[in-house]
C-alpha cells in the first residue's frame, strides 16, 4: 500500500471553494480528504505539494508515523495552514487504509459506539419574529438542539456596520422570547462568531435570565487564555470553543483550565482524525463533550460521522449547510451523507463511504473569495 500520488483539487462548488486531497496507492486503492481552511485554499494546496515529495513511496498504512513526519518535518511546525493540509492528507489515508481492509473508517478508530449521530440545526434568520418562527418550525420537525447566529452576516464586497451595543440588545431580547416560545426541553445556543469583548459578553449575559441559553459559542477570539479566564469568572453559561484550534496543544490550556464545556473541534483543520481522536480523549478526561464544527463539503461530513461514531464524549455534530445551497454537491459526490430525521446514520460502507467524481472536478475553476468585512460605528475594522 505504498503511496503513488498525492493530488489536491481546489474548486468552486455551489457557494464556496472546496479543497480536496486524493491519496493514490500502488495497489489502486485511493482515499479522499478535505481541508477546512476556508478562504486560503491555495495556501493549503502549496503545502500539500511540499508534503507530496516525501510522501510518495511511503507506506500509507503507517498513518500515525506519517502524521508525525508531516508535522515535524519542517523547523516551523504547526499553524493553521500546515495543520489543514495535514488534516486533509490524514483523512484521505484513513479512507484508503480502511478500504484496503474492507472496513469503515470508524473501525480503524476503535469501532462505533453509536448507530446514529445526533445533530444540531442552525437558523441564521435576523433577530425577531422571523427567527422565532423558524426555531418553532425546527422544533416541530423534531429538532432538540438549536443554534442561532447574530442574524447579521455582512457582505464580502462592501464592509458592513456592526453596532455591538445594538446587537447585544436585540439578540438578548429575542433569545428571551425564543426561550419562552420553545420551552425548556429544547437546547438553545448562539454563535457570536468572536465579535465581542470580555465586558460586552458579560453585559450581554446580564440582559437575560439564567437558563435562557444552553451554550455560548466563540464569544471572543481565542488567542488569549487570560481573556477567557476573565470571561469565565463573569459568565456562568457553558462555552463552546475550538473550531479555530489546530492541535491538541491549542486545546490543552482551554481544556485543562475548564474554560470550555463543549469542544468545537474541526477535523479538517485540527490535523485530521489522528489528532482529533487525541483531542477527544483529552476532553473526556475533563468531562467535556465534543461538538464538532462541520461547515464544509460532504467529505468533511462523512469523516465527522466516523469520528463521532468512535468517541464516547459526543454532544452533537453540526448540520450543514445553514448559509448556502448544497445541491451542486450531488453532481460531484457519490453517496454523500443524507439526513435521517434529525440524525446522520452511521454507514458501514468501507472507507468513508463516499466518493468523488474526479473527472468532473478536475477542471472546475477556483474563485478568490473573502469573508464579509464588518466595521464598528467609528469606522474601525472588527471581527466577522
Amino acid at each position: 500500500m505504498k503511496i503513488s500520488d498525492v493530488k489536491c483539487y481546489c474548486f468552486w462548488a455551489g457557494f464556496r471553494n472546496v479543497c480536496l486531497v486524493k491519496i493514490e496507492t500502488e495497489s489502486g486503492i485511493y482515499g479522499w480528504g478535505e481541508s477546512g481552511l476556508s478562504g486560503r485554499e491555495l495556501a493549503v494546496a502549496g503545502v500539500v505539494e511540499h508534503f507530496k515529495h516525501f510522501l510518495v513511496g511511503k507506506d500509507s498504512r503507517q498513518i500515525g508515523a506519517l502524521w508525525q513526519e508531516m508535522y515535524r518535518s519542517q523547523y516551523f511546525e504547526g499553524g493553521r495552514v500546515l495543520a489543514a493540509a495535514i488534516a486533509a492528507i490524514d483523512i484521505a489515508l484513513h479512507d484508503a487504509v480502511a478500504k484496503s481492509f474492507d472496513v469503515p473508517v470508524h473501525q480503524l478508530l476503535g469501532g462505533k459506539q453509536r448507530d446514529e449521530i445526533p445533530l444540531f440545526a442552525t437558523s441564521i434568520k435576523p433577530m425577531g419574529n422571523e427567527l422565532i418562527e423558524a426555531l418553532l418550525n425546527l422544533k416541530a420537525q423534531g429538532w432538540q438542539a438549536l443554534r442561532v447566529t447574530t442574524g447579521e452576516h455582512g457582505c464580502a464586497s462592501n464592509s458592513s456596520l456592526f453596532d455591538t451595543r445594538k446587537s447585544i440588545a436585540s439578540v438578548a431580547e429575542c433569545l428571551v422570547e425564543a426561550r419562552s416560545a420553545l420551552g425548556n426541553e429544547v437546547v438553545l445556543g448562539i454563535d457570536y462568531h468572536h465579535r465581542l469583548t470580555v465586558p460586552e459578553v458579560a453585559s450581554f449575559m446580564q440582559k437575560m435570565p439564567t437558563g435562557t441559553i444552553d451554550f455560548l459559542e466563540e464569544p471572543i477570539r481565542d488567542e488569549s487564555t487570560v481573556a477567557y479566564q476573565s470571561l469565565r469568572s463573569l459568565v456562568d453559561v457553558p462555552f463552546a470553543i475550538g473550531e479555530e484550534f489546530t492541535s491538541k496543544w491549542d486545546f490543552a490550556p482551554f481544556v485543562e483550565s475548564g474554560l470550555t464545556q463543549y469542544g468545537r473541534v474541526d477535523i479538517c483543520n485540527a490535523g485530521g482524525l489522528t489528532e482529533a481522536k487525541k483531542i477527544a480523549a483529552m476532553c473526556e478526561l475533563h468531562y467535556i463533550d465534543m461538538m464538532p464544527h462541520n461547515p464544509l463539503s460532504p467529505i468533511c461530513s462523512a469523516a465527522s460521522i466516523h469520528y463521532c461514531a468512535s468517541i464516547n464524549n459526543l454532544a452533537w455534530l453540526e448540520l450543514p449547510p445553514y448559509d448556502g445551497d448544497m445541491s451542486d454537491y450531488d453532481n460531484y459526490f457519490i453517496n454523500r451523507p443524507q439526513l435521517s430525521g434529525t440524525v446522520f446514520k452511521v454507514d458501514d460502507t468501507p472507507g468513508l463511504g463516499i466518493d468523488v467524481r474526479e473527472s468532473l472536478i478536475a477542471d472546475l475553476p477556483f474563485k478568490f473569495w473573502e469573508p464579509p468585512r464588518l466595521h464598528k460605528t467609528d469606522g474601525s475594522y472588527t471581527n466577522w
